[in-house]
């Protein structure tokens, strides 16, 4: 159990880490690279692109210390749950008020849906 938990929050990890960086360090190459999203060079498009970036890579951070510090795995887990879910949940709704993403948006959806489920069922083996 234990160690089913430690993989799924290194995979969390892992994905948020990676994408929070890059989308803090560069949005509109990685957006355009990740997603196939080609953000125009607006300053307050910018300031919100980071802004969730930064809270990707938080929240990659703060699951990262749940691997390691077993009194932390909880709260590490409804992290997970709660940002992919989260974005899973509104990528869902974005899909049924806006229309269909394109083919990288969707494969994203897949990946939050899986870490989210996988999150969640790390969640109910700790009850």
């Amino acid at each position: 159990m234990e160690i089913a938990q430690i993989i799924i929050l290194s995979l969390s990890a892992l994905l948020l880490t990676f994408v929070g960086i890059g989308r803090l360090s560069n949005p509109v190459k990685t957006y355009a690279k990740s997603s196939g999203i080609n953000l125009p060079k607006d300053k307050d498009l910018m300031n919100e692109m980071r802004g969730i970036a930064a809270v990707m890579l938080t929240a990659g951070l703060m699951i990262t210390l749940g691997i390691f510090i077993s009194e932390f795995r909880l709260t590490s887990i409804v992290i997970g749950i709660l940002i992919f879910l989260g974005f899973a949940i509104g990528r869902i709704i974005s899909s049924s008020a806006d229309g269909k993403p394109n083919k990288m948006i969707a494969q994203g959806l897949i990946f939050e849906l899986v870490l989210g489920s996988a999150n969640l069922v790390a969640f109910l083996l700790v009850f």
